[in-house]
């Protein structure tokens, strides 16, 4: 122990006064030592951080890296100066010091943790476009936990004056414990493995997942848990090893592809479908769309029906063009001609199976945005143009009797 500068004559009948001065003393040293680096060193090196065009060492700055060292300071002047203050029983001196050991530790632990914050920052800022994809914010999570764990260890050999690499030894016996209390963390480190390396998940991604109610945006990975925002505007947590262990609809390929689909069916009165006159038919030449489909058909069908003429055959088994498969062709040929649906995509206009509410006609195309309102848009257009169509085809909307069909039937009675 180094030895303690001579007193003062008249305080060498004064020891406690002689302390108390020297304890005095040592305080004021580290409230200056503290503002100094505060004042000079932190705020120098703050402005000098500010003045380059590098944004690494903003990051560094913005997370409180400096800031944190700063503290080292003070507690190293107690750690020195605690043994030159004489008259101080020693367990005194030896808690003191080793609070102050812990102290530095725990403030370069933080310190630690901030610059691995800062890190991610500059990942971020670097390439975003690489971070949403390949994001590292679970990886640094888990350094920060192994920080905490060593300066933990080292905070406690500290305190009780034991070797660090004793307590290490320990942790063999504790291993099943630990794997208890930190399953989650080992749960959702795999996961964020698995999602990072096979990107099945990136931030800026819409998912669906029901069992939790979450279904928007994803906004934050992190190694515990995915947030997600929902189309309230709510925010949904989700563990990070759910999304292995369970299944979620991603939407990424749909906006990657450039097209979104429209998959709806019209209900038809089955009791309207039923054959075109020649003249209603000849009427229906006027639309441009199918002004070709029907002349092909046309032909088709005198062919045929010669054909099974010369054969003897009854009038009966002749063709004839129905309202329902002119209709059909309108709307694949209204679909290929309308500037709102994928030309590159399938388009498919298909009849379903029939059942109690009607004949249902499923129109299945994709838009030529993903836009969530411009979808919706375009998709309400084409069904608003199809059910105002329909009569011109002499088809019927089939639906549940309201409360104006039943006076309409009551009033027809005789």
């Amino acid at each position: 122990m180094p030895s303690s500068p001579p007193l003062p004559v008249f305080l060498n009948d004064s020891p406690w006064a002689a302390t108390v001065l020297q304890i005095t003393l040592l305080v004021l040293l580290v409230w200056l030592a503290d503002r100094l680096t505060r004042s000079l060193l932190v705020r120098g090196i703050t402005r000098a951080v500010r003045a380059t065009p590098t944004p690494w060492d903003d990051a560094l700055l913005e997370r409180g890296v400096i800031a944190r060292l700063a503290h080292v300071v003070p507690a190293l002047i107690v750690h020195a100066g605690i043994v030159l203050v004489q008259g101080l029983p020693e367990a005194a001196t030896t808690v003191t010091r080793s609070v102050a050991s812990a102290y530095v530790v725990m403030t370069l632990a933080l310190a630690l943790s901030s610059l691995l914050g800062a890190i991610g920052d500059i990942y971020e800022r670097r390439d975003p476009e690489h971070a949403r994809s390949r994001p590292i914010k679970g990886y640094l999570q888990l350094l920060k936990i192994v920080v905490a764990l060593l300066a933990l260890i080292l905070v406690v050999a500290t305190l009780f004056n034991r070797n660090p690499l004793l307590l290490l030894s320990g942790l063999g016996a504790m291993t099943a414990v630990l794997l208890l209390v930190f399953k989650d963390t080992l749960l959702s480190l795999v996961a964020s493995v698995q999602l990072s390396s096979n990107d099945m998940l990136r931030v800026g991604d819409w998912i669906e997942m029901p069992p939790l109610d979450a279904d928007g945006f994803v906004i934050d990975i992190s190694l515990h848990t995915v947030k997600v925002q929902n189309w309230d505007k709510t925010v949904t947590t989700i563990p990070t090893w759910r999304l292995i262990n369970e299944s979620y609809k991603n939407w990424r390929a749909m906006f990657a592809s450039g097209g979104r689909r429209i998959k709806r069916a019209l209900h038809l009165d089955q009791g309207s479908v039923r054959f075109l006159s020649d003249g209603e038919r000849d009427g229906l030449r006027r639309f441009a769309l199918i002004e070709d489909y029907l002349a092909r058909k046309q032909r088709e069908i005198e062919v045929f029906n010669e054909t099974l003429i010369a054969q003897g055959k009854d009038p009966v088994n002749t063709r004839r063009v129905t309202n329902l498969g002119t209709f059909r062709a309108y709307v694949q040929a209204y679909l290929k001609a309308h500037p709102g649906i994928h030309p590159e995509m399938i388009q498919m206009v298909r009849q379903l199976q029939p059942g109690p509410t009607g004949l249902p006609l499923e129109i299945y195309c994709f838009t030529a945005t993903t836009a969530w309102v411009d979808y919706e848009g375009i998709q309400a257009d084409i069904f608003d143009h199809l059910y105002a169509i329909l009569p011109v085809f002499h088809l019927r909307v089939f639906q549940q009797p309201a409360g104006a069909d039943v006076a309409q039937a009551l009033r027809a009675l005789p």
